[in-house]
């Protein structure tokens, strides 16, 4: 049976041939002005993937955004990327505590949920909130997150955690950011109904259980420490980092808890972003105007921007 994927690892780089230029081992040479240090070589990352319904496993690398990963998943499957509707790290379920969003851990496991049943469902506004959180997976597909409990959603049993909008009123949505498909539902009006276009992910076969991390080798894919992250951007290279600390994790938390309370998405890239400029910022007037030249198209008003700053700043004076 062919296996999904490449194998092998590269050889370890440095030695008497660095980067191409022979260094002799014999006298060294007078000393001069301190040259910049090297930047530390790119090792291989290779990951593990699954489709969430029940495959083979298969193993990826060399993609630097979220695009690129959905199409060596796709790939390796022999499917389109847009059949992939969202990832989930470490477990095949809907979790969406466990959403693949702008880092991957050097150990995760990747499981990709794609397209299953299209339906589509009639609402009536009769509140000004709908009950949705949405979030959306970086290429393309907005989904809802979370339903709140005794909401207008919650009350339509066919509308699920993990189904994509992919049309309101028959207006595809494809292509929009989650911020986008929640400010449509929000300024929809109320007592009139709208019809919601729906694709819930394909599910998965009775006799799949719990899936493990069976299959890799101990310390493969490894760099240095577990702690390390795969960044990826949505305009260049990935870059490998160290985790987020306790306190910004935390922080990042508190900040997300705020976009779904103020508009109805969550996002933990853009958190960890408004967390990185509240950081810099000694006052709520300078966050905002950061904000606003970075992030101008959210246009946060400034109660929420405020709460932000408290959040990061002086977060033992918030109560969760």
């Amino acid at each position: 049976m062919q296996r999904a994927g490449r194998h092998g690892r590269q050889p370890p780089e440095g030695g008497p041939m660095e980067n191409g230029v022979g260094q002799e081992r014999g006298t060294p040479e007078p000393p001069g002005p301190a040259a910049p240090r090297a930047a530390r070589a790119r090792p291989r990352l290779v990951f593990h993937t699954q489709l969430a319904h029940g495959s083979p496993t298969g193993r990826i690398e060399g993609f630097t955004n979220v695009k690129e990963l959905y199409a060596k998943i796709a790939e390796v499957f022999d499917i389109s990327p847009t059949e992939i509707l969202f990832c989930t790290l470490n477990t095949h379920k809907v979790d969406m505590q466990k959403l693949l969003g702008g880092q991957i851990g050097l150990e995760d496991f990747i499981f990709a949920h794609v397209r299953g049943e299209t339906k589509e469902v009639e609402v009536t506004k009769t509140e000004d909130a709908l009950g949705l959180t949405i979030t959306d997976n970086g290429a393309g597909y907005a989904f809802i997150k979370r339903i709140k409990e005794g909401s207008i959603i919650n009350r339509l049993q066919t509308v699920c955690v993990g189904d994509s909008i992919e049309a309101i009123n028959d207006h595809t949505i494809v292509g929009c950011r989650h911020y986008e498909v929640a400010r449509m539902l929000r300024e929809l009006p109320r007592a009139q109904p709208f019809t919601l276009r729906l694709v819930q992910p394909k599910k998965a076969f009775d006799m799949i259980g719990q899936r493990t991390r069976t299959g890799k080798s101990p310390g493969e894919g490894r760099v240095a420490s577990g702690k390390e992250t795969l960044r990826l951007r949505t305009q260049g290279p990935a870059v490998l980092e160290e985790g987020p600390s306790p306190s910004e994790e935390e922080a990042a938390r508190r900040v997300d808890d705020l976009l779904e309370s103020y508009m109805g998405i969550r996002d933990s890239e853009l958190a960890s972003t408004m967390v990185e400029a509240a950081k810099g910022s000694p006052s709520v007037a300078q966050l905002a105007q950061g904000l606003d030249s970075v992030l101008g198209e959210f246009a946060f008003p400034q109660e929420f921007v405020a709460e932000v700053w408290a959040a990061v700043c002086h977060p033992k004076g918030d109560k969760d």
